[in-house]
């Protein structure tokens, strides 16, 4: 079995991130403006997007392939790519993920930057949303 490599992805390989997004029929997609990072088994299996906002970072698109959940891969590329954030990371989740996200080290916040507010409160018009935050 080969080695699964957990890294930051390179950026003439970021429409790789949405073709594995898409093969999976998942909504998620990558954006340019934000630290794309990947666990790979030759092929893409894992991904997540760090967006800089407000001195940290948004914490968004986390996706495994069905195949390979529930092995810890998200928490591995969660771990690896917030440890080398230089700042305070936010994210969103419904409230069912907050026991995993806590578990990697991630708390209740209520001090959110003002632009991820705004969002939230957007987001939780329409679905469950808890602000979760680290390195704060």
């Amino acid at each position: 079995m080969t080695t699964l490599v957990y890294s930051l992805l390179d950026a003439p390989l970021w429409p790789l991130m949405n073709k594995f997004y898409r093969h999976h029929q998942s909504s998620m997609k990558a954006v340019k403006d934000a630290q794309l990072w990947v666990a790979r088994q030759e092929e893409i299996i894992a991904g997540l997007c760090l967006r800089p906002v407000a001195n940290g970072y948004w914490l968004t698109g986390v996706f495994v392939a069905p195949e390979w959940r529930k092995q810890g891969v998200a928490a591995t590329l969660i771990d690896r790519a917030v440890s080398a954030c230089d700042g305070p990371v936010w994210l969103f989740c419904d409230p069912g993920l907050q026991g995993f996200y806590e578990r990697l080290g991630f708390s209740l916040d209520t001090r959110l930057p003002h632009a991820l507010h705004e969002r939230l409160v957007r987001y939780q018009r329409n679905k469950a949303m808890v602000a979760l935050g680290i390195g704060l």
